[in-house]
């Protein structure tokens, strides 16, 4: 295995990586079953020999949180190889807890930057990317940490075969508009959505979220966008 400087291990993640105490299902699950889905950087140069089944194509999500909708799609795509991404150990844990109880061949994990990854993945090799309810950042000296930014975004049209879908959810206003102008500016990407509703209404098959389900209570309302890769 090809070793990672500093700098790699590192990325550009912002946020925290850990938070409340682990509780011990938590920890044994990490410690038992994380190390049968967590992938290294080296090993991305053939995504699909990443997984022991068979499966025609490849998505992502970045920041799964607790991995309810990672879990939820690849139950539905079991054709399709899913790699969740989040460098939060807690919400690592959520997720790997569940595929302890219920293991899923067909969902890989990575725990650094998505950059990194994004960086390392064969060129047009994912068909789609998912940014659901990211940190949003909200004070302007902080802007620059947000993930939708060009940088990202040449990654993002990297590693999109032409035709693939990059999705964005969030509550905060101010992060769809951004998210609106930043990709739309981007000469790889096209916004596909006409009608109102059709950012206003969940993707097809959408279990929700714990954050959603939070922000729809506050009185929050979520916004679905959709792009395509050119």
């Amino acid at each position: 295995m090809t070793a990672l400087s500093e700098t790699e291990h590192k990325g550009a993640f912002y946020g925290r990586r850990v938070g409340k105490t682990l509780r011990q299902g938590q920890q044994q699950a990490l410690a038992r079953t994380l190390p049968r889905y967590l992938i290294d950087l080296p090993t991305v140069a053939e995504p699909a020999a990443l997984f022991p089944c068979p499966v025609d194509e490849i998505r992502l999500e970045i920041g799964f949180g607790g991995g309810e909708h990672l879990l939820s799609e690849a139950k539905r795509f079991p054709r399709a190889g899913y790699i969740g991404i989040e460098p939060f150990l807690n919400g690592m844990a959520k997720a790997v807890l569940e595929l302890d109880v219920a293991p899923q061949d067909n969902v890989r994990l990575f725990n650094l930057d998505a950059a990194l990854l994004l960086a390392r993945l064969p060129e047009g090799s994912v068909s789609q990317v998912e940014l659901l309810y990211p940190d949003p950042w909200p004070k302007r000296r902080h802007w620059k940490r947000r993930f939708v930014r060009p940088d990202n975004l040449d990654l993002l049209a990297r590693a999109l075969k032409p035709g693939g879908v990059f999705r964005f959810a969030s509550d905060v206003p101010d992060y769809v508009d951004w998210t609106l102008r930043e990709v739309r500016a981007h000469p790889a990407f096209c916004w596909t959505q006409t009608r109102a509703d059709d950012w206003r209404t969940p993707y097809e098959g959408w279990p929700g979220t714990r954050y959603e389900a939070k922000a729809i209570a506050a009185g929050r309302v979520p916004t679905y966008l959709s792009f395509a890769r050119v």
